[in-house]
């Protein structure tokens, strides 16, 4: 017992175990879209509208898109621009020599990113949400955006648009670890120009968006789930069965 709670202890002062982020700050939990079709549609929109223009998804075809119940014309009228096929994978059309010249690197394949993202701090979602709505305006970095979650990220912040730009503000604290040092602390965001959406309806999209994305890290998560209980009855039934099998046998034996 006391070994277990010495462990948990070093375990905690591990930097990085606590929170599931580089920037420490805490992840603010998703909302679940994994049976919202109308959502999950809404998501791959966007999805293709905001990210594909950077970032790959080199796992995922478009007509694996079918199973959020659009039809091929539909993927074909609102999610092909550049002349691609249904059944090609999801690629952008920026050179990666390009990307690493303009962002000073190659953004990251975003197939399985929700699933990378996962850690003790939270979901993949989780992360994502936070980290897509806490962009703000920092005119020090070359691209002028920079995030909480992500010190100095090397992303601009593509959906500032719809959420319009914000500033983050900091504070000076006493360090609780050693009262000679200072902290600098977050204490919230000051919107300095509205975007096209509210507060609301931006985080609307944004879990959509991040749903999608949960779902394009595992397309069969929710036939996984439903197949995995029929398989957990029929072990329990078998399992049961055995078991009486098993008694009555011995019980001729005696």
């Amino acid at each position: 017992m006391n070994f277990a709670k010495k462990l948990l202890a070093i375990l905690a002062l591990v930097p990085g175990l606590a929170l599931a982020n580089e920037g420490g700050h805490p992840l603010d939990k998703a909302p679940d879209r994994s049976t919202n079709m109308a959502a999950l549609q809404n998501g791959a929109k966007l999805f293709v509208n905001y990210c594909l223009n950077c970032h790959n998804a080199s796992s995922m075809r478009y007509n694996r898109l079918k199973d959020l119940g659009l039809t091929e014309e539909q993927i074909k009228g609102n999610l092909l621009f550049t002349g691609e096929k249904v059944g090609e994978m999801m690629t952008t059309a920026m050179p990666a020599k390009d990307a690493k010249a303009w962002f000073g690197v190659v953004p990251p394949d975003l197939s399985v990113i929700a699933r990378a993202k996962a850690g003790p701090g939270g979901t993949g979602g989780d992360y994502l949400y936070t980290y897509l709505r806490t962009f703000y305006k920092d005119d020090t970095r070359p691209n002028g955006w920079n995030n909480l979650m992500v010190a100095n990220v090397a992303m601009p912040h593509v959906l500032h648009e719809l959420q319009g730009v914000q500033v983050a503000k900091f504070a000076e604290e006493k360090d609780p670890h050693d009262p000679s040092k200072s902290v600098h602390k977050f204490v919230g965001f000051e919107q300095v120009k509205p975007g096209t959406l509210n507060k609301l309806e931006f985080d609307t999209q944004v879990a959509d968006l991040v749903g999608y994305m949960e779902w394009m890290a595992e397309p069969a998560a929710q036939t996984r789930k439903r197949l995995g209980v029929w398989v957990l009855i029929f072990l329990t039934g078998f399992a049961l069965l055995a078991w009486r099998l098993n008694a009555s046998y011995w019980k001729e034996v005696k």
